[in-house]
């Protein structure tokens, strides 16, 4: 409690400040909507917000809020997508294979990129593959331009990504080391 406070004895004195501590995730607005309805004395706006959600180490979730204002949208879209949060897996930078997403009409293929390639990508596929932690990756919508299909084709598509270990694993390979090739050579 500050100090010049005075105590009147009531619950709601007794609680503390409580501090955020900084949050390791990141949160992109990919896409903003007004939507008007005509009523009697004129038009009635509401918003709707398209939220993607990340910790940069492989965790991703998007979120869908509606509201009367676009603060309120933003926070429950957030809320939202806190979470749908869910973690795939990466190779170093970039995706481990190439792979290809569908989710309603949209269409997304991804490509793995080598280092210093950067993000190659548009608008909702950009945001979700920030948010996860791909710095390196080449991209193509080919489906649906609605944000929301991309964003959740995108994720499709990374929840169909398997590391080189699981793949050799289920053919029954066994996985040659780097310094064992470096040895032959």
């Amino acid at each position: 409690m500050p100090p010049n406070a005075r105590n009147t004895g009531r619950r709601d004195n007794r609680r503390e400040e409580k501090q955020k501590e900084p949050s390791d995730t990141v949160e992109k607005v990919v896409f903003i909507n007004r939507c008007a309805k005509v009523v009697k004395g004129g038009r009635r706006f509401s918003f709707s917000a398209l939220i993607v959600t990340g910790n940069h180490k492989g965790s991703v979730g998007c979120g869908f809020g509606k509201a009367k204002e676009v603060s309120e949208a933003i926070r429950k879209a957030s809320d939202s997508a806190r979470k749908a949060m869910k973690n795939f897996s990466l190779a170093q930078s970039t995706i481990p294979h190439e792979v290809t997403g569908e989710f309603g009409g949209g269409r997304v293929l991804l490509r793995p990129a080598s280092p210093g390639t950067g993000i190659i990508a548009g608008g909702g596929v950009r945001a979700v593959c920030e948010a996860v932690g791909i710095r390196d990756v080449l991209a193509k919508s080919l489906g649906s331009k609605n944000h929301a299909n991309v964003v959740k084709a995108t994720i499709e598509a990374l929840s169909k990504l398997r590391p080189r270990e699981e793949i050799f694993r289920a053919r029954g390979l066994k996985i040659k080391s780097a310094k064992a090739e470096d040895a032959t050579a």
